[in-house]
């Protein structure tokens, strides 16, 4: 089998909510989502997507992936797409770093695999533990009382799974943590995600302000070495995010003892191949994972869906369902989020059929 086109697409993702917002006043109301199709000579298609959030989040953006997918099918082009090793070596050979751009790729090559097995990703991937896994929400920055208001509505909706988006002033972030806890039964969990906005001296004031409630931390300043200053100087559960782009960075986290779960995104991994790996690497140190990406649409919540679905679940801290946060649907067949919960699809590859009619034109293809 050889790969004989790649077609990129681009579609945006609008909110329900109307603006996600976290550390340092950083917001998006409309998600740029690339949408990448490549074709066999056998007549299999396989389907990719990769959304930044933003281009203040991550070194990543929209645009750039659209360019580094430009430079990089070419090289694709008569390879065969279920080598996933094999074609993960000629990227990273074509294009040095910039693994965001190589994600929708490997997602595709994926489905293809898939396709061709006849059996879903999360049979190739590991194999399907339990029925289904659990979902976090995410709660946009805004003042204490309102974030307390979403979280209460989320959890009527059966999600018991808060990511708290903090990393302002220290007295407003104590204060949405402290709501938000109250209106949160024991079981449930909360995570002050600051997404690198504290300094260390406001991160210690944070944690310390905070010392008597049940929650964890998660990423509270820029750099690796910063956040391990906090993680020492505190015993709340501690969640590395941003500081994790590779296993070289999972084995030193490990060895300091700095994490408790670490976040496995999808595309800062570089696809499904790499992101398996870090998935792997961190169950076999015993280390916990929220298993997502930077964000997306019907297609990236399918993938979401089938790495998640086959984690060991005592090792799965939990994951996410991009596609209820958005108003539009690119995709039929894509998982749900139920009460909470969510499973990977049993159709062969990521089990999804991209809608042409909103996808439209491709911005560029490659033959």
């Amino acid at each position: 089998m050889k790969i004989t086109r790649i077609a990129v697409h681009q579609v945006d993702l609008p909110l329900r909510e109307g603006r996600y917002s976290w550390s340092g006043g950083k917001s998006v109301s409309v998600f740029d989502s690339t949408v990448v199709r490549v074709d066999t000579d056998e007549g299999l298609t396989g389907w990719g997507e990769v959304c930044p959030l933003g281009p203040v989040y991550l070194p990543s953006y929209a645009a750039g992936a659209r360019a580094g997918i430009r430079e990089l099918a070419p090289a694709l082009l008569g390879q065969d797409p279920t080598g996933l090793e094999l074609l993960n070596r000629l990227m990273d050979r074509t294009l040095k770093g910039h693994p965001y751009a190589k994600s929708a790729l490997d997602m595709a090559c994926w489905d293809i695999l898939g396709k061709a097995a006849g059996q879903p990703l999360c049979t190739l991937l590991g194999g399907r533990y339990e029925e289904d896994f659990v979902l976090y929400r995410a709660i946009s920055q805004r003042s204490p009382e309102e974030m307390a208001e979403n979280v209460a509505g989320y959890r009527e909706q059966g999600y018991r799974r808060f990511q708290l988006k903090a990393g302002s002033d220290v007295k407003t972030d104590i204060a949405r943590i402290r709501a938000v806890r109250e209106v949160l039964e024991d079981d449930d969990i909360l995570v002050a995600d600051a997404n690198t906005g504290w300094l260390m001296h406001e991160a210690a004031r944070v944690v310390r302000g905070v010392r008597d409630v049940d929650v964890y931390i998660e990423q509270p300043c820029a750099s690796y070495e910063e956040c391990l200053t906090i993680r020492r100087r505190t015993d709340h559960p501690f969640v590395l995010d941003e500081s994790v782009d590779g296993l070289s960075m999972l084995l030193q986290a490990h060895a300091d003892g700095a994490m408790d779960v670490a976040n496995i995104k999808i595309s800062k991994f570089g696809g499904l191949t790499r992101a398996r790996q870090a998935r792997d690497l961190c169950a076999s140190m015993g280390v916990a994972m929220t298993v997502e990406d930077s964000w997306g649409g019907d297609i990236i919540t399918a993938a979401i869906a089938h790495l998640a679905h086959s984690t060991p679940t005592e090792f799965l801290f939990t994951s996410t369902d991009f596609n209820s946060y958005g108003t539009v649907s690119i995709a039929d067949g894509a998982p749900t989020g139920v009460d909470g919960r969510m499973r990977a699809s049993e159709a062969p590859g990521l089990g999804v059929e991209p809608k042409l009619d909103v996808l439209g034109e491709p911005v560029f293809e490659v033959s």
